[in-house]
Parts: C-alpha cells; structure tokens; sequence
C-alpha cells in the first residue's frame, strides 16, 4: 500500500483504530496484568506500548524530534481505566501531530531510529503494520484466556467456509 494523500493516510488509520478498540474493548479488566510468560509484555503493556510507539516515536520523528519512547510500564498508566485513557490520549496528541502533514510531506525524508532514510509515507505505513502486529498479539493472549475476540478485518472464518458452500452450491 502506497500512501498518496495525508488524507487516505488519516481514513485509513482510523479504520486501524477503530478495529483495535474493538478488540481492546472485550479485555476483561481483570486481565490487564496478565502476561503468558513471566518477563514478556501483559496486555497492558501491549496497550501502552502501541500509543506510546505511536505518539514518541512516530508522531515525533515525522515533524523531525527526536524519539522519546522511554518503555511502556506501569510508570504510564496503571489500572483498566487509566491505560484506556492513555491509550486514547496519546493517538489524539498523535493525530493532531499527522494532520498537519499535508501530501508533499509524504515524500519528505527523515531519518529512523535505525538510522535508515525513509519517505515519510512509508514510515506511516510502518505505523499502521506496527499496530496491526500488536492487534495480533492481543487476540492471541485473548485466545489463551478463553476471550472470544471480534472479527474486525471482515468475515470469520466459519462465515467464509458457509459463504464458500453457498458460492459452491449456487455455481452447480
């Protein structure tokens, strides 16, 4: 996906956002310190990590700051309600920062933590790949805890498998 316009960039990402809060909205609070290995991210930390990522980090280095992601602990937000808040607070300080790029700036180049030049188009399409990586790592540890998780990105696959015999069925 090449991103043309600040515009398509800022629908899309929000179609992104929207998906991840439907996920983030089936977390039982009870489960937001939990982790299915000692010493690995909880869910919490997934939260916090992706607005912290999102706003540090991308937004910054965009309107070319400097990086300042400093982790995602506790130290950000701590309890169900606040780690929401945070999360909703660091992608509206976020998208504040993205709508004032407009098409030209997709083009401009900065450079990376890696230390890699990038357009900025492409580092915003690593934003969104960035945050559909961690939607995939909490429907995984909603998996494991028996959370049964919204379908956000189309058709489950049990509804594909009917949807395929009924296309099979009326072909004959």
């Amino acid at each position: 996906m090449e991103i043309k316009t600040i515009a398509s960039f800022l629908s899309y990402y929000d179609k992104i956002r929207e998906g991840t809060k439907q996920i983030i909205q089936v977390i039982p609070e009870d489960k937001m310190d939990w982790t299915y290995k000692s010493g690995k991210f909880t869910i919490a930390d997934v939260i916090r990590h992706i607005a912290a990522i999102e706003r540090n980090v991308f937004a910054e280095l965009v309107i070319v700051n400097p990086a300042c992601y400093e982790g995602c602990g506790k130290e950000l937000a701590d309890g169900y309600e606040n780690v929401i808040t945070y999360f909703n607070e660091m992608h509206s300080q976020s998208m504040q920062i993205f709508r004032t790029l407009n098409d030209v700036d997709l083009n401009r180049k900065i450079v990376t933590l890696s230390g890699s030049e990038t357009k900025i188009g492409n580092f915003l399409r690593a934003l969104i790949i960035h945050e559909i990586h961690h939607c995939g790592a909490l429907c995984i540890y909603l998996n494991l805890l028996d959370v049964k998780t919204p379908s956000i990105f189309g058709l489950t696959e049990e509804q594909v498998i009917e949807k395929s015999k009924s296309f099979e069925n009326s072909e004959k």
